[in-house]
């Protein structure tokens, strides 16, 4: 398998424009509007999630629970639990399966602390993993992957890999779309984004989860903290598990998004990513997405 180039897209003066309107939303009160909003029950949410699943051609058959009118809160639909057959993971002792359903937004090497977002732009890796310089340190020279979930994609994240947890840190930010026109648009986007690092270690080295946050995006949590965002206070938290022993398996579920984001994966250079992970590749969780090498 070979590792993927990033692949430049332009910026349109539409989506400069629609950038510097996003600006000025105040990100954080409409997203803990929509928090409120989707966990409101009564009569109003099986027409809600009726609307939703005709706009988006959301394929019901693939839920656990099928019937629209069984689910008490529009939340609890969005993060539906499928049928295992429905997304079988990768039966492969030295893959990566893909955590999300999802599309590939960027996905490549790690060269000099940066990421590449979009044209003419890139991110600092210690930046995205709130400051850590040590932590940086360790995907130095690795691969990056970069998945958007959109709003109709299922939104539960599971491991790519074996993994034992080793730490947890919140980083509060900023709340922008993480939409393909806003990441063109909007500088530094994801290291600017509030968003939770999980970092593993794994048969393949380190590896880092960063579960980015977005308008909307009401609330982040992970299976062994529960609820992370919305926080309190505006400071980074740091929570460390190296001696509480967790361990989760490829294909576990690790975490949950409550409405759509992004996932970036961060691994060092025993990852190689397939040759069909370009930007724009729709991403199934559990298909192969790479390999490593002992």
């Amino acid at each position: 398998m070979a590792s993927s180039q990033p692949q430049q897209q332009s910026v349109s003066l539409g989506d400069r424009l629609r950038a510097w309107m996003f600006m000025l939303l105040p990100h954080h009160l409409v997203s803990r509007l929509v928090f409120h909003v989707t966990r409101l029950k009564g009569p109003i949410v099986a027409p809600m999630i009726r609307a939703f699943v005709k706009a988006y051609r959301v394929d019901m058959q693939d839920a656990v629970i099928e019937d629209i009118n069984a689910y008490p809160t529009f939340n609890d639909f969005f993060i539906r639990a499928l049928k295992p057959e429905a997304r079988p993971v990768v039966d492969h002792s030295q893959a990566l399966a893909s955590p999300v359903d999802g599309t590939v937004s960027q996905c490549g090497p790690i060269a000099f602390d940066h990421l590449f977002q979009a044209k003419n732009q890139c991110y600092s890796m210690q930046d995205l993993l709130g400051g850590d310089r040590l932590l940086a340190r360790l995907f130095e020279g690795g691969r990056f992957a970069t998945i958007y979930l959109a709003p109709y994609n299922y939104h539960r994240i599971h491991m790519p890999i074996d993994g034992r947890l080793k730490k947890m840190i919140h980083v509060p930010g900023r709340l922008f779309s993480v939409a393909p026109w806003t990441v063109r648009a909007v500088p530094r986007l994801f290291a600017r984004n509030e968003r939770v690092v999980c970092l593993f270690s794994t048969p393949a080295g380190p590896m880092a989860m960063i579960l980015v946050g977005a308008i909307n995006v009401a609330a982040i949590e992970t299976a062994w903290h529960g609820l992370v965002t919305p926080p309190k206070g505006r400071k980074i938290s740091e929570y460390d598990y190296d001696h509480a022993d967790k361990h989760y398996a490829r294909g576990e579920e690790m975490g949950r998004f409550n409405m759509g984001s992004t996932v970036i994966l961060l691994t060092t250079e025993k990852v190689n990513w397939g040759s069909h992970m370009q930007p724009g590749q729709d991403l199934k969780m559990g298909e192969m997405i790479g390999a490593w090498r002992p």
